[in-house]
C-alpha cells in the first residue's frame, strides 16, 4: 500500500485577528481620550487666560485707585502741614501779643498808680491850704440860708391867712415862697375853656362860668368819684374840701379870672402827697 504523505499549509494563527481588533479598539479609545484631553486642556487654557486677563485688569484698576488715593493722601497731608504751620505761626503771634498786652497793662497800672498818688497828694495839699476858706464859705452859706428863711418868713407874715390858718398866695412868687416853707405841696393850674374837665393832681377841675368884671367864678370839683359845685366864688378866696379818709383838707385858690379862663393853685397836705406817692 502506498505511503501517504501529509501536506502542511502555512497560515496565520487564529488569535491574530482578535488581537488586531482589540488593538484597533484600544487605539481608537486612546485617540478619543487624547482628543478629549486636548480639548479640555484647550478650554482650560482659554479659561485660565481669561481669568489671568481679568486679574490683570483688576490689579491694574486697583493699582490706579491706590495710587490716586496715595496722591490724595499726600495732598491732604501737605495741606494739614501747611495749616499746622499757619496755626503755629498764629499761636506764636498770639502769645507775643498776649505778652505785649500784659506788659502794656502793667505799665498802665503803674502809671495810673503814680497819677493817683500825685492826685492824692495834690488834693490833700489843696484841701489843707483851702480848709479855712471853705469853712468861711460854709459859714457864709449858712448865714445866707438863714437870711433867705427870714426873708421868706417876713414875706409870709404879710400874706393873708385863711380860716384854716393856711397862708393864701396871690401870685406865682408867693406860691414859690409857700413851697420853700415846706408845710404843704402846691400844684399850679390853668383851666382854659368852659365845661372842659382838667386833671389837677388827684382831682378834676371844671370851669362852669367866669365873670372877670366881678372877679367871680363857678367851678365843679371831681373828688373821689363825686362832683362838688362851688358857685360864685371870688378871686383869692380859699375853697376847702376833704378827700376820702383825709384828716386835713385840700385847698384850691383861684388868683386870676378872665373870659372863660381861670388861673390858680391847689394846696395839698404833706400827708396826702406822701400817701399818693406810696400808692
Amino acid at each position: 500500500m502506498p505511503e501517504e504523505h501529509g501536506v502542511t499549509h502555512a497560515g496565520s494563527p487564529t488569535w491574530l485577528v482578535p488581537a488586531v481588533i482589540v488593538l484597533g479598539i484600544v487605539a481608537l479609545v486612546g485617540v478619543g481620550v487624547g482628543w478629549n484631553a486636548t480639548t479640555r486642556a484647550h478650554d482650560t487654557q482659554q479659561t485660565l487666560g481669561a481669568d489671568l486677563k481679568t486679574m490683570r485688569e483688576n490689579f491694574t484698576h486697583n493699582l490706579d485707585a491706590l495710587q490716586q488715593r496715595l496722591a490724595e493722601s499726600e495732598k491732604t497731608n501737605g495741606e494739614l502741614q501747611s495749616d499746622l504751620g499757619v496755626v503755629t505761626k498764629r499761636l506764636r503771634l498770639t502769645q507775643g501779643e498776649l505778652q505785649k498786652a500784659r506788659e502794656e497793662s502793667a505799665r498802665m497800672r503803674d502809671e495810673n498808680a503814680q497819677q493817683l498818688a500825685a492826685m492824692d497828694t495834690a488834693v490833700k495839699t489843696e484841701l489843707a491850704s483851702k480848709a479855712s476858706n471853705e469853712e468861711v464859705k460854709a459859714v457864709s452859706g449858712e448865714v445866707s440860708g438863714v437870711k433867705t428863711d427870714l426873708d421868706a418868713t417876713k414875706q409870709s407874715l404879710q400874706m393873708a391867712k385863711s380860716e384854716m390858718g393856711t397862708l393864701i398866695a396871690r401870685n406865682h412868687e408867693q406860691i414859690e415862697q409857700l413851697r420853700r416853707l415846706g408845710e404843704r405841696d402846691y400844684v399850679e393850674f390853668t383851666v382854659d375853656g368852659r365845661n372842659k374837665p382838667q386833671k389837677v393832681s388827684n382831682i378834676t377841675v371844671t370851669l362852669r362860668s367866669a365873670n372877670p368884671k366881678r372877679n367871680q367864678f363857678s367851678i365843679r370839683l371831681g373828688v373821689d368819684d363825686l362832683n362838688v359845685e362851688k358857685r360864685n366864688r371870688t378871686v383869692n378866696e380859699p375853697i376847702f374840701f376833704y378827700t376820702r379818709g383825709a384828716k386835713q383838707p385840700m385847698e384850691i385858690v383861684v388868683n386870676q379870672v378872665v373870659k372863660d379862663k381861670i388861673v390858680g393853685y391847689l394846696s395839698i397836705p404833706k400827708v396826702l402827697s406822701q400817701t399818693a406817692a406810696g400808692d
